[in-house]
């Protein structure tokens, strides 16, 4: 500030004034054709602009955080039911095995019993086989004890008895 007092400041060779004298007229003419309007519309544009992608970003930050809410929820939603379907599917893998255990002790009492059938039937019929071999046995000895006396000719009559007794009690 100090070059406006000095002496040849305001000479018109003072290359100084003259700068001074341009700028000087340089703003006149924008303040008159309205060149700080037309930036100062400009800027104010470009800052509505900005606010406006601010607010449009704000929104779509709004919007990503209310999807990445829905999708979190969805997500533990989907482990929930996960879950409770592995717990029923648990579930009604114990009661197949019960199931499937319950029919093996069936099927193994059933089979039990017809084999408990089986060798009671197969024990009669071995009694019964035995009986019958004894009978023949018996009968058998009779006949040849009968074959002796009848060879001596003398008879016993408790013998004979016994013998008579024989049939009946085979039958």
């Amino acid at each position: 500030m100090n070059m406006f007092f000095e002496p040849g400041f305001f000479s018109l060779s003072s290359a100084e004034l003259w700068v001074g004298v341009g700028l000087v007229l340089f703003l006149a003419v924008c303040v008159f054709t309205g060149a700080f309007k037309l930036v100062g519309g400009a800027l104010d544009a470009r800052a509505a602009k900005i606010r406006s992608e601010l607010d449009e970003a704000a929104r779509l930050r709004a919007e990503a955080e209310a999807l990445l809410a829905q999708i979190r929820a969805e997500k533990a939603e989907a482990e929930a039911q996960a879950a409770a379907m592995l717990k029923a599917a648990e579930a009604d893998a114990r009661v197949m095995e019960a199931e499937a255990r319950a029919r093996l002790e069936e099927t193994l009492a059933r089979r039990q019993a017809l084999a408990e059938r089986r060798i009671a039937q197969a024990e009669a019929q071995a009694a019964a086989e035995v009986k019958a071999a004894a009978a023949d046995l018996a009968a058998r000895a009779a006949e040849q004890i009968l074959a002796a006396r009848l060879a001596g000719q003398t008879s016993d009559p408790l013998l004979d008895a016994a013998i008579a007794q024989i049939g009946a009690r085979l039958n």
